[in-house]
């Protein structure tokens, strides 16, 4: 069953490089190339030699946090979320569907826990839990270039039920702590786009108030959450408390494949080897651990995320003085993506001003920060 929004036409012909497929069969299998090598953008435009002198990423000084460790996960949890499961999704690789299982809850809940928490004892999952299909939607501009779609990932339905579970356990621990950086409001209960606005706008309209300039970076990372190196992260989580608990995360991101899927053909599985999994309920949680410490590059500018949404903002009483630090702090903040093996998007990247003072002609910015070298 497919509804909508996970719906999708090949089209006619694509491009992968210098060749121009036509046979539907190898359009989904260029496809799949293409998406499976998204998270290789950083590696691809960064020289092997700047790679391995990337500086180390930031980390926050903060206490020791204590272990963490999984807890059982209860029936009725289980029972709860899979009721509320919406029957009109579409079924994963297993071909298990959401209607089948929302109808069998009361018989099937039990086992089906009995299997998540075999895999906190066994820090393994599923192979079948680790496959995703993942179909292209155009998103307009050349259909033969497939840049021009969007891979929309679909996971099986029993491992969105589990990691819904691991997921509470995981963020409990990370807010109970006060683990995120207080300028993070991606994918976090009491946040979101209105209060990262609102404290923005905040921000901006004090300075203005008080006669100062303002200037501004809004940064693109490209394909953020399909670079993110597992080495860093499993790094990142160890600081935070899980080194108990390495092993499954190890094996939640080992062997992990996907396969295109449209007009009722598969391609063949190809490897996952970079990012968080796409459609998954763990990956925003996992991608904000991996940048969290970003901000504290900032400097003497401001700075606030929502997931790989970034804005660097700053005043001051004079232009001079607010492009000179809000250039120091991008200098600081790219050396930190780099750290982390993510590639900023120059040209989805924009600068803008603001102030209640007359600019003079000449005072004007050469040429956005992102492309001043470094």
């Amino acid at each position: 069953m497919e509804n909508k929004s996970t719906s999708s036409q090949l089209p006619t012909a694509l491009r992968l490089g210098n060749t121009v497929a036509t046979d539907k069969s190898m359009i989904i299998e260029n496809f799949n190339k293409h998406f499976s090598m998204a998270g290789h953008a950083f590696l691809m435009a960064t020289p092997t030699s700047a790679n391995s002198s990337a500086p180390p990423p930031p980390t926050a000084t903060r206490p020791s946090l204590p272990s963490f460790s999984f807890t059982q996960i209860q029936i009725a949890d289980v029972l709860k979320e899979m009721q509320n499961m919406d029957p009109y999704k579409s079924a994963g690789l297993d071909n298990l569907d959401p209607l089948f299982l929302k109808l069998s809850t009361a018989i099937v809940a039990t086992p089906i826990t009995s299997l998540f928490n075999l895999s906190f004892i066994s820090s393994e999952i599923p192979k079948d839990w680790k496959a995703a299909a993942v179909i292209p939607l155009f998103k307009g501009g050349d259909t033969l270039d497939p840049n021009c779609y969007r891979p929309i990932s679909i996971l099986p339905c029993l491992s969105k039920v589990f990691e819904s579970q691991v997921n509470k356990q995981i963020t409990d621990h990370l807010e109970s702590h006060r683990t995120f950086s207080a300028v993070q409001s991606g994918f976090r209960a009491g946040h979101g786009c209105t209060s990262a606005t609102l404290k923005v706008l905040n921000d901006i309209i004090t300075a203005i108030d008080k006669r100062q300039y303002c200037a501004a970076v809004f940064i693109d990372l490209a394909k953020a959450f399909d670079s993110v190196n597992h080495h860093i992260l499993f790094g990142r989580l160890s600081s935070l408390g899980f080194s108990d608990c390495l092993a499954w995360f190890t094996n939640y991101f080992a062997n992990r494949v996907q396969c295109v899927k449209s007009e009722g053909m598969l391609s063949g599985p190809l490897a996952v080897s970079m990012g968080v999994p796409q459609g998954s309920i763990l990956g925003p949680t996992l991608f904000s651990v991996y940048i969290n410490d970003v901000a504290l590059a900032a400097g003497d500018s401001l700075i606030h995320l929502y997931a790989d949404d970034i804005i660097l903002y700053t005043s001051g009483p004079s232009l001079d003085t607010v492009l000179s630090n809000l250039q120091t702090s991008f200098n600081a903040i790219q050396h930190s993506f780099r750290g982390l093996q993510l590639l900023l998007n120059a040209s989805k990247s924009n600068a803008c001003f603001s102030t209640v003072r007359c600019l003079h002609p000449h005072a004007r910015l050469a040429s956005p920060p992102w492309m001043v070298p470094t």
